[in-house]
């Protein structure tokens, strides 16, 4: 007779379709067994790893108070880290064009926070976006994301001088604690960059820089320059 059989199909086909139903929830139990099993087995290694992770965390994001040392003109190192650089570069958008720079490394050992320079003013702050090449890189301030802020210094009055932070291969945000207009102490933090990084620091022609290559500074008291009287 016409359409015989065809009930019989369908039940069939759902039949089948219940059948790979249970198949596949039955091997996602054995699955999530499996996996059950090797994270029951890793839970110490995990909680382990997680302590350390927290400790670091802790440890990276450390934020000691500093001494800022006592006297007029003096610029302190904005970073802690590792002074890598110290040379002449082009900096148009606050300094005007050619000037000192001195550039600090900092490793992901090194403290993250950052402290004003001098005492004065924000004057200029700009971020731009960019690349996160390896902080190692002299050159990454050219590339990496960064932002530049510009201060006016109090001593002496007007005196310009800008620091540069950059963002590293690891570091993927700068957090800054300050904006244009705001008035800053000597030593007062501005910002945080998260993970390795790098700060340059632009002088002018008659600052007398104070630190050598290679030498390690300490952010907010290290003295890195000072300007001339004159």
């Amino acid at each position: 007779m016409k359409n015989h059989g065809k009930a019989r199909k369908a039940a069939y086909k759902l039949i089948i379709i219940s059948l790979i139903l249970v198949g596949l929830l039955m091997g996602m139990g054995f699955f999530a067994a499996v996996v059950g099993s090797v994270l029951v087995a890793l839970t110490p290694f995990l909680i382990v790893v997680w302590v350390l992770f927290g400790l670091f965390t802790l440890y990276f994001f450390r934020d000691p108070e500093a001494q800022p040392p006592v006297g007029s003109r003096l610029v302190v190192a904005p970073a802690h880290g590792k002074v890598d650089v110290i040379d002449t570069a082009n900096e148009p958008l606050f300094m005007g064009g050619e000037c000192q720079r001195v550039s600090i490394f900092l490793s992901v050992f090194d403290v993250h926070v950052q402290n004003a320079p001098v005492g004065g003013k924000i004057a200029f702050y700009k971020y731009t976006t960019g690349q996160f090449l390896n902080a190692l890189r002299t050159d990454s301030a050219q590339h990496n994301e960064n932002a530049l802020i510009g201060f006016e210094c109090a001593e002496p009055a007007g005196m310009k001088m800008a620091v540069r932070l950059v963002a590293g291969l690891i570091a993927r945000r700068i957090v800054p604690f300050v904006q244009e207009g705001d008035d800053v102490a000597r030593g007062e933090r501005i910002s945080l960059i998260q993970f390795g990084s790098r700060a340059d620091v632009y002088l002018p022609a008659n600052a007398k820089i104070k630190v050598k290559l290679n030498d390690k500074v300490v952010g907010g008291v290290t003295v890195l320059a000072e300007f001339d009287p004159a």
